[in-house]
């Protein structure tokens, strides 16, 4: 297979299957569908609007929204019009849009679907040109710029097939930013030739090669790992992307689409599982389970009411999925495929198929990667032809980052003697106790996974004797009376405790006062914890709770 942009690949699907759905957008219970030739026409035309702005070639324009059909055709305008994107969390606030518009040189945005607009769009210079999208039911009313619809009636569709070359910049794409300030992860139409070849290659995502592929997007577009596994995926192998319509709806959009594949991270398989739960306890369904005409037909419901009864792959990533969550959903009859990566490597290193059962790791790393592991800190370090050119304006950080051709992820792991890899924790994780001893909270909270009274669990403690561990409840927990919770805490944390180290068992269980969100800042968009945050915003409160006498305190 010919190394090739991957706008060649759209191209293609519109000139071969010109009719065939594309991109579905929910309205309650009507869903809209353009083809792939509607896309095409509407994508030109924004990239001759692109164009009418006066821009330098190879400009940078932002792209702020939650997930629609939109913003998809904003990015193939964009890649047509011979631009870069630079897309934007849809729930910045207005000081750090600024920050990332002034660190990404963005010359015009795209703003859309979105809910915080009014505390956002004082992030905006003075003077950029803003085109907005339609505007969304319940969503903030735009009113700045120029309308997507006056822009689709205004021009004429771009002529012609511009292509761009391999080592063009793609897209600059922000990093979460769980610790410090974001950083721009350069990444180049090679970057997506790779990855396209690895798949043609291997076809690690099970894709249907006559474009019999449906997908389902919810999580942020913006975030290398949804771009890559479910736009790049989409334009690479054909078929149709669905999007949810808010977080309400997500259950009965997920039901209508019905998806081949689905990409999703732990907390989303975690509220999947309680709602599960929630409507067959655990009791009732291990005595289902055990009978076998009973399973099969209790396995088939669960799928069918999920909405992925035709799923021919489940893919959970951006953070570790617990192994007894894993368990759970594979005694269900729907084993999770667990893939790693990051925005600096396209989100591609490894993946661990959901049949091979390898309990902590997160598989074999895929054709083309190498990875090592650093003597001293056992940090992972990979070399793939998809990793980022570098941060933008960011040379020293890019030196710290690839050292020789090696990326250092930022991420403590092993391999085993079979070359399946094993993430133990976060370099930057790692605190020292007032005794002087390293605490790596990842195997900690790994051990505290088959509690299904607890959904978030984050270990702390700089500076006291022993670690800490602050708990969210689930909604199972929360449904207990404060004494059955605390008992079921307790036992988790007996348990936990007597299979770590002395220097590292939880001297505390804290319930925390509210929940990790990305609102309150504890959580990043993409659903991983802020330690530092968490540090920062609690540590005030360490000793005092450290003293206490109970095992499980309320903070």
């Amino acid at each position: 297979m010919d190394a090739l942009p991957i706008l060649h690949y759209f191209y293609e699907h519109e000139a071969n299957t010109p009719d065939k759905p594309f991109l579905k957008q929910p309205f309650g219970d009507r869903w809209e569908t353009y083809t792939w030739r509607e896309v095409g026409q509407m994508a030109r035309k924004i990239a001759t609007g692109l164009q009418s702005l006066g821009l330098p070639p190879k400009s940078h324009i932002g792209l702020v929204s939650k997930n629609c059909r939109e913003w998809l055709i904003a990015d193939l305008a964009i890649m047509m019009a011979g631009y870069v994107s630079v897309p934007f969390y849809p729930t910045l606030t207005a000081e750090q849009l600024r920050q990332v518009i002034d660190l990404g040189d963005v010359k015009a945005t795209f703003v859309g679907k979105l809910e915080v607009w009014d505390g956002m769009k004082a992030g905006i210079p003075d003077g950029m040109p803003i085109i907005r999208f339609p505007q969304y039911e319940n969503n903030s009313l735009v009113t700045e710029g120029e309308a997507w619809e006056d822009w689709l009636d205004k021009y004429e569709p771009m002529e012609g097939r511009f292509m761009p070359e391999l080592d063009d910049l793609w897209t600059i794409v922000f990093t979460s930013g769980t610790t410090g300030i974001p950083k721009g992860v350069m990444l180049t139409y090679g970057t997506t030739a790779a990855v396209a070849e690895l798949s043609a290659k291997s076809n690690p995502l099970k894709m249907d090669t006559k474009g019999n592929n449906t997908f389902f997007s919810f999580l942020p577009l913006n975030h290398i790992a949804e771009r890559a596994l479910i736009e790049l995926g989409c334009l690479c192998w054909g078929g149709t992307i669905s999007f949810t319509e808010s977080l309400d709806r997500f259950a009965k959009n997920l039901q209508d689409t019905r998806p081949t594949f689905i990409f999703a991270v732990p907390r989303i398989w975690t509220k999947l599982q309680l709602g599960v739960l929630a409507k067959m306890p655990q009791k009732k369904l291990n005595t289902y389970l055990k009978i076998p005409i009973l399973s099969g037909m209790v396995k088939k419901k669960i799928a069918s009411g999920l909405g992925m009864d035709n799923t021919r792959i489940r893919i959970s990533g951006a953070a570790p999925l617990g192994e007894p969550l894993k368990e759970w959903f594979a005694s269900i009859g729907i084993p999770i495929s667990e893939g790693y990566g990051m925005s600096e490597n396209c989100a591609t290193t490894s993946i661990l198929p959901g049949d091979v059962i390898r309990p902590g790791s997160v598989g074999k790393p895929v054709e083309g990667v190498e990875v090592k592991i650093e003597e001293g800190t056992g940090e992972i370090c990979m070399k793939a032809p998809f990793n980022m050119i570098g941060y933008y304006k960011a040379p020293e950080k890019t030196a710290e980052t690839i050292v020789d051709g090696w990326l250092h992820t930022g991420d403590q792991g092993k391999l085993d003697k079979d070359g399946y890899l094993y993430i133990t924790g976060r370099v930057k994780d790692t605190f020292k106790t007032s005794k002087g001893k390293f605490i790596v909270p990842a195997p900690i909270e790994f051990q505290f996974g088959d509690n299904q009274d607890i959904e978030q669990i984050c270990v702390l403690g700089l500076g006291l004797p022993q670690p800490i561990a602050m708990v969210v409840p689930s909604e199972l927990g929360m449904a207990k009376s404060k004494e059955e919770l605390e008992a079921s805490l307790r036992g988790s944390l007996e348990q936990a405790n007597a299979n770590l180290p002395k220097y590292s068992k939880i001297s505390k269980l804290i319930v925390a006062p509210e929940p990790f969100s990305v609102e309150n800042g504890l959580l990043t968009p993409t659903l991983k914890v802020k330690r530092n945050v968490m540090n920062e915003q609690y540590r005030g409160k360490f000793d005092e709770w450290y003293e206490r006498q109970e095992a499980v305190v309320w903070g």
